[in-house]
């Protein structure tokens, strides 16, 4: 996907990136989610929050939400196929030539998805102000942002292997019933999977946690044992 002198700066690059302010070219984003009528539905934090609440009032502003979020799906599915990614992002020493280079790549992948270019100009902003490498959280935090203005509540489900798709029903018809579930609320499930919890369940929702999880119970009978030798 990116030539190989990116991947080559990226992979000796190994000091972080220092913290550089926002430019002119971010404080118009920043400008737009202070005065613009529609502003994000939860308030966000850190740079990748901040980056994302700017980008979700701008789409708004010209009702480009949906396209928006699209064209941020697809970025984040390219970040999951391309592990050498966020590792280039991160690199300190890009020039402004590799910077270009990553924009235009990305860009491809979005394609006509992006109304009004709003993703494509992001992306340059991010660039200028040298955050390329927050913008995979910067898609999460916007896929936040758009769960909450369609009224979902998210439901993650972890597992120590994949679970079939009617186990996953069957946990969201009896959660979408419960109270954790507000009156014209959806649910959203967000299966995961982790092989330390061993078995079992861990079920969060909002600031919710079940842990169902035999990894728990062992670490609870290993406290009480030791408590009682």
């Amino acid at each position: 996907m990116f030539s190989g002198r990116v991947l080559t700066q990226a992979a000796r690059s190994a000091t972080s990136q220092a913290p550089i302010a926002p430019r002119a070219s971010f404080r118009c984003y920043a400008q737009a989610a202070a005065s613009a009528t529609t502003r994000p539905p939860v308030a966000l934090y850190g740079i990748d929050g901040t980056y994302a609440s700017a980008l979700y009032t701008a789409a708004a502003k010209t009702s480009a939400l949906d396209s928006t979020s699209k064209a941020l799906e697809t970025l984040a599915a390219v970040f999951k196929k391309d592990a050498k990614l966020n590792t280039v992002l991160h690199a300190p020493m890009l020039t402004v030539g590799d910077k270009n280079q990553i924009v235009a790549e990305l860009a491809k992948h979005i394609g006509n998805v992006d109304k009004g270019d709003i993703v494509k100009n992001f992306l340059k902003t991010l660039a200028d102000n040298n955050r390329l490498g927050v913008l995979e959280s910067v898609t999460d935090k916007f896929a936040v942002l758009m769960g909450a203005a369609r009224g979902e509540v998210e439901l993650t489900v972890t597992s120590a292997a994949p679970l079939d798709n009617r186990t996953l029903s069957r946990l969201e018809s009896a959660i979408s019933k419960s109270q954790y579930v507000g009156q014209g609320k959806k649910l959203k499930v967000v299966p995961k999977v982790n092989p330390d919890i061993r078995g079992g369940l861990v079920v969060e929702i909002g600031d919710r946690t079940i842990d169902l999880s035999v990894s728990s119970r062992m670490a609870k009978m290993n406290k009480m044992l030791k408590d009682t030798l």
